[in-house]
C-alpha cells in the first residue's frame, strides 16, 4: 500500500503487529473458521509487493500432506465477510485457499460499504491487479503446506472477469473457475495455460449472451473451457442473498468447482 492513501494509520498498526514475521508478515485477528467446516488454520495476512501491501485471508486444510492451493477473487465491492467463509469452504474440501483483497495495497483495506468499495474498484489499474494476484500466487506457492504446481483460481462477478483475465497472464496457474465473469480481450486468450470451467445463472443474460463467442473463441484457440448454466438462479446467485440462493443449485455448483478442482490440481 503506498504510503500517500488513506487507511496508512491502520496499516502501520498492522504492521507493528506483525513486525519479525518476515516480508510477508503475518497478521494474527483470532477469526475462527466457519462452524463445521474443517479447517486446522485461518489467518489474515499483508504481503509485501515492492512498496506495496497486499492484505488476503488464508485458510489450510486439516490433511497430512501439502494442498492444492486456490486463489480466491471478491466481486466489485471489495473483500467483504464473505469471501473468507468461501476460502474456510475450499480448505474444507482439501484446498489451501487465500481470499485477495484487490483494494489493499492502493487503498488501503476495504472500506465497510459497498458503494465505497465500487467507487475504490473502478479506480484499480489492470497492471496492478495481475501484479498483486502474482504476489498472492507467490505466496501461496511458497508455503511449505502447498504443492505450489497446484494452484488454481477462482473469482465471482468482478472477480469472475479478474479470474478469466489473471488466467491470461499467469500461465503457472492450472485451473481457473469464473463465477458469472466476462471474458478478456480475444487476442489475449491464446496465453491461457489453465483448464477453464465457467458458473453462470440462468437469468443473467448481461453475461451469457456472450457464452457461445467465448466457447467458440476458446475452442479455435485450442483451449479448454467448459461451463455450467444453473436454473432458475441470476448473477451472483452462490453468495446469500442473491437470486435462486436459496435453492439447491448452489449446492450443485460447489461440487462442480470442487470436482473440477480435483480433476485439475487433485486432491
Amino acid at each position: 500500500m503506498r504510503r500517500s492513501v488513506s487507511g496508512f494509520a491502520s496499516y502501520l498498526a498492522v504492521m507493528t503487529l506483525a513486525a519479525g514475521a518476515g516480508a510477508a508478515g503475518v497478521w494474527l485477528l483470532g477469526r475462527a473458521a466457519t462452524p463445521g467446516q474443517a479447517t486446522n488454520h485461518g489467518e489474515y495476512v499483508w504481503i509485501t509487493r515492492g512498496a506495496d501491501s497486499v492484505r488476503a485471508y488464508v485458510a489450510y486444510p486439516e490433511r497430512a500432506d501439502p494442498a492444492p492451493g486456490v486463489i480466491v477473487i471478491h466481486e466489485n465491492q471489495g473483500l467483504t465477510a464473505w469471501e473468507p467463509t468461501v476460502a474456510d469452504r475450499l480448505a474444507a474440501s482439501g484446498f489451501a485457499a487465500i481470499a485477495v483483497d484487490m483494494l489493499s495495497s492502493r487503498f488501503g483495506m476495504t472500506p465497510a460499504t459497498g458503494d465505497s468499495g465500487r467507487r475504490l474498484i473502478s479506480r484499480l489499474r489492470p497492471d496492478d491487479i495481475t501484479a498483486d494476484l502474482n504476489a498472492a500466487f507467490d505466496y501461496l506457492a511458497a508455503q511449505p503446506s502447498v504443492r505450489g504446481d497446484a494452484i488454481g483460481v477462482m473469482g465471482f462477478c468482478w472477480g469472475g472477469s479478474q479470474t478469466f483475465r489473471f488466467a491470461t497472464n499467469n500461465p503457472r496457474l492450472k485451473a481457473a473457475v469464473v463465477c458469472y465473469g466476462s471474458a478478456p480481450d480475444s487476442t489475449a486468450l491464446p496465453r491461457i495455460a489453465a483448464a477453464v470451467l465457467g458458473v453462470y445463472g440462468e437469468n443473467d443474460n448481461r453475461i451469457n449472451a456472450a457464452i457461445p463467442t467465448v466457447e467458440r473463441l476458446m475452442k479455435a484457440a485450442g483451449k479448454r473451457y467448459e461451463h455450467d448454466i444453473y436454473p432458475g438462479t441470476g448473477h451472483g446467485f452462490l453468495k446469500p442473498g442473491r437470486m435462486g440462493n436459496d435453492t439447491d443449485q448452489p449446492d450443485r455448483a460447489w461440487s462442480r468447482i470442487v470436482g473440477f478442482f480435483r480433476t485439475e490440481l487433485g486432491r
